[in-house]
């Protein structure tokens, strides 16, 4: 029987978690959002190398400076875009040869290919990727030693452009392009013309760079792989799934379902996990009645009163914190619902609020740590409903009352406790 109602459970919750995954995503296809950021800017520098279109006698070095380049990148997808980018490249004689100067100023228009996304980068790595980019644009010619006005020339443009994620944000560039000029009237050092026909002056460059992404969504499309997020998403659906039929407090209904996962164990619950407590007195129906009994009928009400302070004052009522924190553990917020409640139904008292530490760490720092805890504890009471003048904070410090190496003692003296009065 087991077995069958754990079946239709995990059924229900599939369902569930389809339809909610379906609900989410006609909500984005009507809004048309895409999962990835599209925009791009690409900063890079580094040499260039001109060819074809030299005056005799005139050379510039082999990797020569200085190349910069700036560009805009939009993706249309993650696998296809386009940008518009511009070209500064400075041309200066080598040791050895006439000296010259001359500039030559471009913009382009390109085409993108993403080569990662389109051969699946992403199933062996998910740091390195590689575009091809190639357009046709214009530039400008001048020169300082030269010709005298502007030599304005078309060209084609090719380049592969290797990447390195350093974020989500930011990705390490390196840059090969060729560029082939069309009609063009001067040599690159500007102190001859052209004699090659229609297709001139070939200029190489070599840069590094940084691009940098634009947009809040978590991924760029250079890095958005739609099967991975596909993958992602259903290994979250069932994650749901399996976290979700556990029952952590072991009360009989599902966290998923559960309003109060860190019930009492053995209290009894309505359908939600709550444990029920029909006089909103803090002590569930279940165990006030125990105490009644136990502490016997007459004035019951001042007799669970003063069990429950017992309870409190004896260290049965604490809230749990994580190594290094100051904020209290979702499972053990019910210490101060539990506190909040007696205080309310008993105006006239207050409450020290203790905060400890374990041993690990600087003692001083330690001692700090349980201020804070014990402050956030008396905040979660303020902001519940409590008058801050009945609510004292002391910093206790670190609790040396267990064994330091154990890790689970560790957590047990990791709290804050209370003492009313």
């Amino acid at each position: 029987m087991k077995k069958k109602l754990a079946s239709l459970s995990f059924l229900i919750l599939s369902f569930a978690a389809s339809a909610q995954d379906m609900t989410t995503t006609s909500k984005v296809t009507s809004v048309d959002k895409p999962a990835y950021d599209k925009w791009s800017i690409e900063l890079n520098g580094g040499v260039n190398k001109p060819t074809r279109t030299m005056t005799p006698g005139y050379q510039t070095a082999t990797l020569n400076p200085f190349h910069a380049d700036l560009g805009v990148r939009y993706m249309f997808s993650p696998t296809f875009g386009a940008k518009l980018d511009f070209g500064y490249d400075k041309f200066q004689e080598r040791d050895d040869t006439a000296p010259f100067e001359s500039q030559i100023i471009r913009t382009s228009l390109q085409g993108v290919i993403n080569v990662g996304r389109a051969l699946n980068f992403e199933t062996w790595t998910k740091t390195i990727g590689v575009l091809v980019h190639g357009g046709v644009g214009v530039s400008q010619l001048t020169s300082d030693s030269g010709f005298d006005g502007e030599d304005y020339i078309g060209h084609g443009i090719l380049g592969l452009t290797g990447q390195l994620r350093l974020s989500n944000s930011v990705a390490l560039t390196g840059d090969l392009t060729g560029i082939v000029n069309g009609k063009q009237n001067w040599n690159f050092d500007g102190m001859g013309q052209t004699k090659t026909g229609a297709f001139d002056g070939v200029l190489l460059n070599a840069s590094l760079g940084l691009t940098f992404y634009l947009g809040k969504n978590e991924k760029h499309a250079d890095w958005y792989a739609e099967e991975n997020d596909r993958l992602d998403k259903l290994e979250g659906r069932v994650d749901l799934i399996e976290t979700g039929l556990l029952d952590t407090d072991k009360d009989g209904v599902a966290d998923l379902y559960d309003l109060e996962p860190n019930s009492i164990t053995g209290v009894a619950v309505n359908t939600k996990g709550q444990s029920i407590d029909t006089n909103q007195n803090g002590v569930p129906d279940e165990l006030e009645s125990y105490l009644e009994k136990t502490y016997g009928q007459n004035g019951k009400e001042g007799a669970t009163n003063n069990t429950v302070e017992e309870l409190i004052n004896g260290g049965y009522v604490n809230v749990y914190f994580d190594f290094n924190s100051s904020k209290p553990t979702n499972a053990s917020l019910s210490g101060v619902d539990f506190l909040v409640k007696y205080l309310k139904n008993n105006p006239g008292k207050s409450a020290d609020i203790i905060g400890y530490a374990d041993e690990i760490g600087n003692s001083s720092y330690n001692t700090e740590l349980s201020r804070k805890r014990a402050e956030a504890v008396k905040n979660v009471a303020i902001n519940a409903g409590i008058d801050a003048s009945r609510l004292n904070v002391i910093a206790n410090g670190e609790d040396t009352s267990v064994n330091k190496n154990s890790k689970e003692a560790r957590q047990i003296v990791r709290r804050v406790t209370f003492k009313v009065k």
